[in-house]
């Protein structure tokens, strides 16, 4: 998340308010590489970050299903109509798996959904995009899933039990997506000049969002140091953007495209990319509810959380009877 300030301060200071003596064997779990589990114990910061994280990584993938989703029903072809639900089944299965995993540190499902839907719980910002074209759809199926990948594998190596082993099922399953992805850019990038320019206008769109999609600039952000101090994250938003860079932006230049920065390239002195710093107020206002499709995105998720609510009032009493409503 975006923040700024004096943020680690208080966090500092909440760490120092456990038993020291809990903290310190807590510590040396966490350095020796064990996993914690829910029976443990384990710091109010540590839970808090942990359900702050995986909450909005649910939230994440069940709002991410939904710009790729509109696409169902205009896929190009029956095979790519067939493919793309899969893709999305999946990413609304990632999401059962981490409200799952989030449930095991005290929180609710349905209280994280009732926060998702007010807005007080955050979700990634590249979901608030529109995807005006096939293309679009595409670029979400390879890159923003390829990113997606990259942060997941580090972060199932981390502390937490139930989120690392939720993020080795989702990870394999992300490998397929990315694979799907790569074959219908393939498609288009060998296809007509009309199809290429339709992929490059969508690089050109989703350039900035993509960059954001790593969250924000080490030195602005506010939870990176005590995440990774207890290794609940494995890499900083600066390295997990840059080794997303030295992954892909070869691939994308192998195939004749070009990425609307005219700073980028690879540093030889320190061996990362030198790129334009993208805009983080626009970051920040688009996490905070104020990007294209925020408002469309929650309304969408709000209409299916009511219009649901039968079913799960219904496996709720299993003995009283409950008719289907007709609207």
């Amino acid at each position: 998340m975006y923040g700024g300030g004096n943020t680690f301060e208080g966090i500092q200071t909440e760490s120092l308010q456990e038993d020291p003596v809990q903290l310190a064997a807590f510590e040396a779990r966490i350095d020796r590489g064990e996993k914690i589990e829910p029976v443990d114990w384990m710091p109010q910061l540590y839970r808090k970050q942990l359900i702050r994280m995986i909450e909005q990584h649910a939230h994440s993938e069940i709002i991410g299903a939904l710009p790729e989703g509109t696409w169902i029903t205009r896929a190009p072809g029956f095979k790519r109509k067939l493919a793309l639900m899969a893709k999305v089944q999946d990413e609304v299965g990632h999401a059962q798996l981490l409200y799952s995993a989030a449930e095991t540190l005290g929180k609710s499902r349905e209280a994280m959904i009732d926060d998702l839907i007010s807005g007080k719980s955050k979700y990634s910002n590249i979901f608030n995009y529109p995807a005006y074209t096939w293309a679009d759809a595409c670029f979400i199926s390879w890159l923003v899933d390829a990113g997606a990948i990259v942060n997941q594998l580090a972060n199932a190596k981390g502390s937490y039990g139930p989120y690392c082993r939720a993020l080795e099922r989702i990870c394999a399953e992300e490998s397929f997506h990315l694979k799907y992805g790569h074959h219908c850019v393939i498609y288009l990038a060998t296809g007509t000049a009309q199809q290429r320019q339709m992929f490059q206008e969508a690089i050109n769109r989703w350039w900035t969002p993509m960059m954001h999609f790593f969250g924000p600039a080490d030195k602005i952000s506010t939870h990176t140091e005590v995440l990774m101090k207890w290794k609940v994250k494995m890499s900083t938003n600066d390295d997990t953007r840059n080794q997303f860079l030295d992954m892909y932006i070869p691939k994308i230049w192998e195939l004749g495209f070009t990425i609307p920065d005219e700073k980028l390239k690879k540093n030889q002195e320190t061996g990362r990319w030198d790129y334009t710093e993208p805009d983080w107020e626009e970051f920040k206002r688009v996490i905070n509810g104020d990007g294209p499709c925020n408002k469309e995105r929650l309304e969408v998720r709000r209409i299916a959380e009511e219009r649901g609510r039968w079913v799960r009032t219904a496996l709720q009493s299993p003995k009283a009877a409950y008719i289907m409503p007709l609207a």
